[in-house]
Parts: C-alpha cells; sequence; structure tokens
C-alpha cells in the first residue's frame, strides 16, 4: 500500500478506535457513577439541565473517557503509520481537542473540570499513545 494512503488509512482508523473508545465509556458510566437524583443524562438537553446538580466524581467517566480515547486513537494511528508517526498521532490529540473545545461550548461544566479535561486529556495522551506505539514496535 502506498505510504500516504497507508497513513491517511492510519489516522482514519484511529480517530475511529478512539472514539469507540470514547463513546463505550460515556455510554456505561451512569451505569457505574449513579446519576444525581432528578438527573436524566439520556439527552443533550437533560445533561445541561442537571450540570448543577453534578458532583466531582461525576466528571471521573467523561475525563477518562476522553484521555484514553485519544490515547488508544493515537496509539492505533502511531502503530499502523508508515512515517510521521508522532506528528499523526498529535494530530488525532488535536482532533479529539477540537471535539473537547465544542463540548465546552455546548455542555458549559466546572472551570476545574474544563481546564483539567483541556489540558491533560489530549495533546499529553496523544504524546504518550504515540510514544507507547513507537516504544513497542522497537
Amino acid at each position: 500500500m502506498h505510504p500516504v494512503l497507508r497513513n491517511i488509512l492510519a489516522v482514519f482508523t484511529g480517530f475511529v478506535a478512539g472514539s469507540i473508545v470514547n463513546m463505550s465509556l460515556i455510554m456505561m458510566s451512569s451505569s457505574i457513577i449513579a446519576p444525581p437524583p432528578g438527573a436524566d443524562f439520556t439527552t443533550s438537553e437533560g445533561l445541561k439541565a442537571s450540570m448543577h446538580l453534578m458532583e466531582p466524581r461525576h466528571f471521573i467517566f467523561p475525563f477518562l473517557a476522553h484521555a484514553l480515547g485519544t490515547l488508544i486513537g493515537a496509539f492505533v494511528t502511531a502503530k499502523i503509520a508508515v512515517h510521521s508517526k508522532m506528528r499523526l498521532a498529535y494530530s488525532i490529540g488535536m482532533l479529539f481537542l477540537i471535539g473537547g473545545v465544542v463540548n465546552v461550548f455546548m455542555l458549559p461544566s466546572p472551570l476545574w473540570f474544563t481546564l483539567t479535561d483541556l489540558l491533560l486529556a489530549y495533546i499529553p495522551m496523544a504524546y504518550i499513545g504515540g510514544r507507547m506505539a513507537i516504544k513497542k514496535q522497537q
């Protein structure tokens, strides 16, 4: 396969893999940490209306979903890519970071979570995922 084509496939596959991890963790979060009484997490309107009821423990799974989704996405991308592995892993981090920024505007969250999420869940995890893939291949 042509290297450029393979690198495009690597980014696409990494993005899909990371998105699956992200959504899987989000979907199972309410079965592990119960939503606050009266909160409706089934719709974005319900989630937005319930945000003031959420405690710090309710933000654990969203952070893990964002961080592990990015980590797995970057790992898969760097594993499949032919060259520029770290640059492509960072591209996954940027894609997920853009999604995180959009999420902040759609679902306002506490400042401490917004900062933690945007600063730690995306670019650092893309770095770690890329490095893990490169190290595993050596």
